[in-house]
């Protein structure tokens, strides 16, 4: 299904059932082997939280929400918002993190990228260089599994032809294909060569209220940065009437550049590598009461 889609947006696609990487090793470097066992998908809180006014009351911890999904110990992946109560600021988060269980702590191996204070660019760093939480604001879509290794999808795409991403071309083809029936999907994915646009979110929390999509457009800061990023995505394929955010992903790199996700800018040279697991399960925490689609892309 998913090479099928794939063909009809890029020049070059394959996809195969493959052993899933050791994640220990570059450059993903995350401190669980795989992304396999007990794979599920939380949605927490949500963007109403950030826009149009900040709740900077919405605070929540990986080791809860670990607990919450039924799976203390989970290796959780994905993209989400910084707890500003900790940093001070607002900032992206690229939540890598095996959670605490009964006999081991939490080894957190998350980044943040953030505007840099002194030159408006990009500043990335390890969330563990500053501090010793688990803890993450707003909202995040988060992939989590046992951290084993075992069969995964691999997906390879080279020379985007179409208008759509990679997340949302998979995103897509998994909808036109399953229907009303909802597929979601986790893991990790290299974006080997090329450039991509990458959004971070200012310091400050907007004192406007952001009412439209161009408002939160004017308010993010847009960068092109380049490969190789290291991307984690959360796709579910549609909404079965939780109010989610269908796709999500943040990205890393290991050369000071990452942030949110939006498109390759370079469609003839750009090489995806993916290894992706579907999830059995839906988790959708603390949902906002009052809710709106601003702000979703």
């Amino acid at each position: 299904v998913l090479q099928k889609g794939l063909k009809e947006n890029f020049a070059d696609a394959q996809v195969s059932v493959v052993d899933c990487p050791d994640l220990t090793q570059e450059p993903f470097n995350f401190p669980a082997k795989g992304i396999c066992g007990k794979p599920r998908i939380a949605d927490v809180g949500g963007v109403p939280y950030l826009i149009p006014i900040a709740q900077k009351e919405k605070v929540y911890d990986l080791n809860t929400v670990a607990k919450d999904i039924e799976l203390p110990g989970a290796f959780i992946l994905g993209a989400g918002a910084v707890s500003s109560r900790v940093l001070g600021i607002n900032a992206e988060f690229i939540p890598i993190v095996k959670t605490k269980s009964e006999k081991k702590p939490a080894v957190n191996g998350s980044y943040v990228a953030q505007i840099n204070p002194a030159d408006k660019g990009c500043l990335l760093e390890k969330y563990s260089s500053k501090y010793t939480d688990c803890e993450f604001g707003l909202l995040a879509n988060l992939y989590a599994s046992e951290g084993q290794p075992g069969k995964v999808i691999e997906v390879k795409a080279n020379g985007r032809t179409g208008e759509l991403n990679f997340v949302s071309c998979l995103r897509q083809t998994l909808e036109k294909h399953y229907g009303e029936k909802p597929v979601g999907m986790g893991g990790t994915f290299i974006i080997q060569k090329g450039k991509a646009k990458i959004h971070i979110m200012p310091p400050e929390f907007s004192a406007c209220p952001l009412n439209t999509d161009e408002d939160v457009n004017n308010w993010l800061k847009f960068f092109e940065m380049k490969a190789p990023l290291i991307c984690q995505p959360v796709i579910v394929s549609r909404d079965p009437g939780f109010d989610l955010r269908v796709e999500h992903t943040h990205c890393f790199s290991h050369h000071g550049e990452g942030g949110h996700y939006h498109q390759d800018t370079s469609p003839d040279s750009v090489q995806y590598l993916g290894y992706f697991q579907p999830a059995e399960l839906l988790f959708r925490i603390d949902r906002p009461q009052e809710t709106h689609l601003v702000g979703r892309d």
